[in-house]
């Protein structure tokens, strides 16, 4: 037991009182210290005050006792009223602290009475309390999750008077609060987070606080309370932020973007639709009020939005609508930021007279868009399960090729592998853009060559665009794919073919495909290929112009074209004969149905015979038909028709062929002298740029290769079942 004397100023009648378990005892006890607390500051006694303090703060509040806990701290409230307004400031700190102890009592009428007794204590100090304000708000925070809810009312009373002092404080100090807030951010508790929202929302309310440069560093804090599973937490959170966010974009000059990017960049990933919804919105008002200042961050802008695009779901929606915004603002930003380098370096040169050095070329200037980093990330989405996201991260890349073909073109390497993969995909529409994509390297990489930078070619057909080495590498690796995955050649091959032909110019395509071809190891693939384009020129409305060209071979160009494509046709004898009828080299077309005789006859070589007799049925030999009413007739059209004929079994396709045949006139088969001089003339009108016995000649050898390879794998099958046989 304390002696009186260790009490004293108190009396021991108060002391008595104060450790009393009613309220109305401990209520009149606290009645003398306030009487007491008075005559005290009346004369100026600040020893007894402090002593006091100490007694009631110390040993009452403290005691194991828990009525002698709350004796000390209606003790306490009672000396900060005696003091009032004027002198209780100069003991905030005494009254407080001790208060502030009982907030984590284990008895919950303690935690009550802590909270009244605070309670008073501010309402007298107000202000003053500020000081000790980071204190104070981690305390309440705690209860503001309190079991007792009797408890959590008393600590909801003192937080609205907390929240008025701070609103109507000058001295409030923001800098030293912020941290605070910013780590309670991040409990799981729903009744601290709703706590924390009420005052992020109270301290932007107050018109001489401004929140907004601190943002950055309760930001996360925010989105991460957004995700609460509980609808009103949500909800309070949401409109906070949509109170932030009208803010920034009312003065975006004040906000310090790059500080926030990459936390919306985070959260903009999140499985949760109103989190996700709302970073990406976020980030798509910073991409349109930054400015240059989020080109650094396009990679991570990029990561969070395209495999937004392939949403479907209703509750979805805006958040596919939203990152298809982002990527169109951060596609104009770049573009903008390009335009207006060069507008600058245009007027520098302009005002110097003299050319910029390299640091000066634009796009040099565009170290804050981090190149690499973006082109990882859209080859990652090149591979993404979904149509869409690969679509946007193709077009991007033919963006990128358009509007920094520089700074692309040391890129162009390490593209190729995954632009090519990527013509494997199930999807028409992403290896239609692919195709896109690839057209446009080829095209631009030759102006890039040429230095020729600014001059992007808008017509990619043009020929004279194309850069050579990249075009034939990009046909090699295509053939080098279609050799090694033969479904794709069967499934995508002509539609590859015929889209390259349109973002290319076709004749090159065929032109390179062939030159290539003709130096083909494998020889049964180089003849499938041709099946393959031959096919596609003879029925595709994309080769139109192409098919054209080869119907009337009048100049030494087109010559020169139908002997390049020859020369790697004749890896398939009725593709070669095909080639031969479109051109109208009826002539050479009987030579080499002549030496079929001496192939072998196999049911896919009648297969293809059959297949070019629907093909002369078709449109495309219209004009073909037509000739055979021509007199004189063209005698030797007529022959390699009725050698077509002899070739086929009687199927479907022979009696097509007879019954066309025979619906050439009578008076063809009279065959005068004029009409053998005729045939004569035909025959030989194209032989002053074709030489046709060198051509036949370039068939046989051809066809002898073919024979050969066919029985060295007969022969190597043969050995190996033989070890085979013996192995058992």
């Amino acid at each position: 037991m304390m002696s009186e004397r260790d009490y004293a100023p108190l009396s021991t009648a108060c002391v008595r009182a104060l450790n009393d378990k009613l309220y109305d005892k401990r209520k009149a006890a606290a009645v003398e210290i306030e009487k007491m607390v008075k005559e005290f500051a009346s004369l100026n006694n600040t020893t007894q005050i402090k002593r006091l303090l100490k007694v009631l703060g110390q040993d009452f509040a403290n005691s194991q006792n828990a009525h002698t806990r709350k004796g000390g701290l209606i003790g306490l409230a009672a000396i900060a009223v005696a003091l009032g307004k004027q002198d209780c400031g100069l003991y905030t700190k005494e009254l407080v602290y001790p208060i502030l102890a009982c907030f984590t009592d284990s008895d919950l009428r303690v935690r009550y009475y802590a909270c009244e007794s605070l309670y008073n204590v501010v309402k007298v100090a107000r202000g003053s309390v500020l000081i000790y304000f980071s204190d104070i708000f981690s305390a309440l925070s705690k209860l503001a999750a309190d079991p007792d809810q009797n408890v959590k009312n008393g600590s909801e009373l003192l937080d609205r008077l907390m929240k008025d002092i701070v609103t109507e404080s000058a001295s409030f100090d923001l800098v030293a609060f912020v941290p605070v807030l910013r780590d309670m951010m991040y409990t799981k508790n729903t009744f601290t987070r709703q706590f924390v929202i009420s005052w992020v929302s109270a301290l932007y309310a107050v018109p001489d606080i401004d929140l907004i440069p601190f943002l950055p560093e309760i930001l996360d804090g925010l989105f991460r309370i957004l995700e609460d599973p509980t609808q009103e937490i949500k909800k309070m959170c949401d409109t906070a932020l949509g109170e932030f966010l009208r803010s920034i974009k009312h003065d975006p000059s004040r906000v310090d973007f790059a500080a926030m990017i990459n936390i919306l960049i985070t959260h903009a990933q999140a499985t949760d639709e109103v989190l996700q919804f709302t970073a990406i919105t976020w980030i798509k008002e910073f991409v349109q009020l930054s400015g240059r200042m989020m080109l650094p961050f396009a990679s991570g802008i990029l990561t969070s939005t395209l495999p937004c695009l392939s949403y479907d779901s209703d509750s979805r929606r805006n958040i596919k609508e939203t990152s298809k915004a982002v990527n169109f603002s951060l596609m104009k930003l770049i573009s903008e930021s390009v335009s207006a380098e060069v507008t600058n370096e245009q007027h520098k040169h302009s005002a110097s007279g003299t050319v910029g050095d390299s640091e000066g070329q634009p796009e040099n200037h565009r170290s804050d868009l981090d190149l690499p980093s973006v082109l990882d990330v859209l080859k990652k989405h090149l591979v993404h399960t979904c149509v869409p996201t690969k679509v946007a991260a193709l077009r991007w890349l033919g963006f990128l090729h358009s509007v920094i073909p520089s700074k692309m073109y040391g890129h162009v390497d390490e593209l190729f592998p995954d632009l090519l993969r990527t013509l494997s995909d199930a999807s028409d529409e992403v290896v239609k853009q692919d195709l896109e994509v690839l057209a446009g390297v080829i095209s631009l990489s030759r102006s890039e060559k040429t230095g020729d930078s600014e001059n992007v070619p808008k017509n990619s057909s043009d020929t004279t665009h194309l850069h050579k080495p990249y075009f034939s590498k990009f046909l090699v690796n295509l053939l080098k794919l279609f050799n090694g995955d033969r479904h794709l050649l069967e499934d995508r091959g002509p539609f590859i073919i015929r889209q390259l032909c349109v973002s290319l110019n076709s004749e090159d395509v065929y032109r390179s495909l062939s030159e290539i071809l003709q130096h083909e190891d494998n020889l049964k693939f180089a003849a499938i290929m041709v099946e393959n384009l031959n096919t596609i020129l003879l029925t595709s409305p994309e080769l139109f112009e192409l098919r054209t060209k080869l119907k009337d071979v009048k100049s030494e160009g087109s010559c020169q074209l139908f002997r390049c494509l020859y020369e790697s046709w004749c890896h398939n004898p009725v593709a070669t004969v095909a080639l031969c009828l479109l051109t109208q080299n009826y002539s050479h077309a009987c030579d080499l149905i002549h030496k079929f005789g001496s192939l072998e006859v196999t049911v896919e070589f009648l297969t293809e015979i059959d297949k070019l007799v629907q093909l002369i049925e078709s449109p495309i030999f219209t004009y073909l038909r037509l000739e055979l009413l021509e007199v004189p007739p063209k005698q030797h059209l007529v022959q390699a028709l009725y050698g077509l004929l002899m070739l086929l079994p009687q199927t479907e396709a022979f009696h097509t062929l007879r019954r066309r045949l025979d619906c050439i006139p009578s008076l063809h088969i009279q065959c005068s002298d004029r009409a053998l001089h005729a045939t004569k003339e035909e025959c030989n009108k194209h032989e002053k740029f074709l030489d046709f016995k060198q051509l036949l000649d370039h068939f046989i050898k051809i066809q002898d290769q073919h024979k050969r390879s066919k029985q060295a794998a007969r022969n190597a099958a043969l050995l190996e079942k033989k070890i085979a046989g013996l192995d058992t």
